[in-house]
């Protein structure tokens, strides 16, 4: 299944689905509606903006190790949030990243694209998801602890925490 349909706690509709090919002009714009710090949070780094290729590695994918799901509202059909899935070498443990769009954070979103993208993972097989979180990204670590995400220290640098948790 590459499409599903999702009501957050707030009651927004969400129709979710696997990125294209296509979907390279659809993430570019989303991504120019981001916030500065959900930017940095993101990606980790100080870019004003996503580029090209970076959307590129999001859209142009084998979509067995890696994944990129696009959440619209279902009301007026705009990008809400984009979540990735990025699976090791050995398909034991995946890596989460999700974005949501600046005029809809606090309705309940990134907890449904973190639910799903958990759900997925399990269904791939993988034993683990993780994301590596500024320590900054209080509302991430916060909402990863409230659906039973461990956080710990991330070897080699004091200023990330490695959230993680195990699948069934």
């Amino acid at each position: 299944m590459n499409d599903w349909h999702i009501a957050t706690r707030s009651g927004l509709k969400l129709n979710v689905r696997v990125a294209t090919q296509d979907d390279d002009a659809v993430l570019s714009d989303f991504f120019h509606h981001i916030s500065a710090d959900d930017l940095r949070f993101r990606f980790l780094s100080s870019a004003k903006e996503v580029g090209a290729e970076q959307i590129r590695r999001m859209t142009h994918i084998d979509h067995k190790a890696n994944e990129t799901y696009v959440a619209f509202n279902e009301e007026d059909g705009g990008v809400v949030a984009v979540a990735a899935l990025a699976s090791d070498a050995a398909q034991e443990k995946g890596e989460v990243a999700i974005s949501v769009h600046a005029d809809h954070r606090n309705q309940g979103i990134g907890w449904e694209m973190l639910a799903l993208v958990a759900d997925q993972a399990a269904a791939r097989g993988l034993k683990s998801i993780e994301s590596i979180e500024s320590r900054d990204n209080y509302d991430a670590i916060e909402l990863e602890r409230n659906m039973g995400f461990s956080v710990g220290t991330f070897p080699g640098d004091s200023t990330l925490v490695l959230v993680s948790k195990q699948l069934s």
